[in-house]
């Protein structure tokens, strides 16, 4: 890995070396994502099935697209029993943290006669893209199923790719049925976004989609935008770790090395205050690449994504941390709570050296579906409060509007909008 001086320099030419890598700066495959969108819009069907068949090599058709509780219960079979009961211990530690989110609607009254109010309804239809390309990631399905199901979604569908044989990857296949999936439908790609999107004869349309995936999913989640609703546009994988001199230099290569190897566009990076941490860091990385299955690809996200930079103060190194805004944030330091608390932008904070990022991926309960490309500046990771709308209440007895009827018109007439104050005047005209 580079060990570089921050500087503000390093930091200006770090954070436009990371926009590289979102999903807007792919603008040679817009075009192409927007005719698949367009012809499944108007063809439905036929179009999803064509598509399926010239990327994913696969006869699907109305009869066999929804995954079928034969199939699901086959799955089972194929889950190793020990897996299943890991999963399982999993989605509970989810289902409890997802518990504590959620809100319910309130109301307050006067003795005036009004009462204001919030109602939070759940959405009636979501969608969940479930990628299926180069792995299989039940985790990621429990993550955005689970919030749903809390949340209180009606029809909770999923759309996943499937292999030549027509088939679900049955590891995925047993955690959306653990999870709560309604509906499964072997589609996926852009195909599988417009198909949720605008709905076909098979595939229904949804309130919302939700789900990672590659960079034409990506791309299809951002043109559908205003059609449905979709959690963001998420772009590769990224950790950054703040660590001083007490830091494990092993333990923090690992952890950098657990987001390096999901794709090349990964980024992995170390701030520290301690010179001889970063170049042990960088001796453990070495090792660890020469060993890891897969070094290609990590050691590609570390040519163009892998900095170690060394800081002079640990006041610089986390002004720096919420200037790029990662999706995971370890601290690692003699006092990380108390630099949690200067912590502004971040997806997930993940506190002391043992609290590493692979516990937040697959276990502690959390949501793992976050902002990334300093997104965490202004995003939260998915929760409950996704798969639920509010609407304001508002009631007011006549003499609770009469007492302020006046306001309101002089406030329309002030913006020229006097059907506006007509609206409170006529039922005040017999006084007048």
């Amino acid at each position: 890995m580079r060990i570089v001086k921050l500087t503000q320099e390093t930091e200006k030419n770090i954070l436009e070396n990371m926009l590289k890598r979102s999903p807007g700066q792919y603008g040679e495959y817009e075009s192409r994502v927007q005719e698949i969108l367009d012809r499944v819009k108007e063809q439905k069907d036929e179009a999803v099935f064509h598509y399926t068949k010239q990327f994913d090599r696969a006869d699907i058709g109305p009869e066999n697209v929804r995954v079928t509780d034969q199939e699901i219960e086959e799955a089972y079979r194929q889950v190793d029993p020990e897996l299943l009961q890991v999963m399982k211990k999993a989605l509970e530690n989810i289902r409890s943290y997802h518990a504590l989110q959620k809100q319910n609607s309130w109301f307050e009254s006067t003795e005036k006669g009004t009462m204001l109010g919030q109602k939070l309804t759940p959405l009636k239809t979501v969608g969940v893209y479930v990628p299926g390309g180069k792995a299989a990631y039940p985790s990621s399905v429990l993550m955005n199923i689970v919030p749903a199901k809390v949340a209180g979604v009606d029809r909770i569908i999923m759309c996943t790719p499937c292999n030549v044989r027509g088939q679900v990857n049955p590891i995925v296949l047993a955690a959306a049925k653990e999870a709560g999936a309604d509906e499964i439908y072997k589609v996926g790609g852009a195909q599988a976004i417009g198909a949720m999107a605008y709905g076909t004869e098979s595939i229904p349309k949804v309130d919302k989609i939700v789900g990672p995936g590659n960079i034409y999913v990506a791309l299809a989640k951002k043109a559908v935008y205003g059609h449905v609703s979709i959690d963001s546009v998420a772009g590769p994988s990224e950790i950054l770790v703040l660590a001083d001199e007490t830091a494990n230099p092993r333990y923090v290569a690992a952890d950098l090395l657990s987001q390096a190897e999901h794709d090349e566009l990964a980024s992995a990076i170390l701030i520290t205050t301690s010179q001889e941490l970063a170049r042990q860091v960088n001796d453990q990385v070495e090792e660890f690449v020469k060993v890891l299955e897969r070094r290609e690809i990590i050691q590609k996200s570390l040519d163009q994504f892998g900095y170690i930079l060394v800081a002079d103060t640990m006041e610089e190194a986390i002004e720096t941390a919420n200037e790029i805004a990662s999706e995971h944030l370890e601290i690692v330091t003699r006092n990380p709570f108390e630099v949690m608390t200067k912590i502004r932008n971040a997806g997930a904070i993940f506190i002391g050296e043992y609290s590493c990022e692979p516990l937040g991926d697959y276990f502690a309960g959390p949501n793992h579906i976050l902002p990334t490309n300093g997104t965490a500046k202004f995003f939260s990771p998915l929760s409950v409060d996704d798969f639920m709308k509010k609407s304001s209440i508002v009631y007011y007895s006549r003499e609770a509007l009469a007492d302020i009827q006046q306001d309101i018109r002089k406030f329309a007439r002030s913006e020229q909008l006097t059907a506006h104050a007509n609206s409170i005047a006529v039922r005040f005209e017999e006084e007048e």
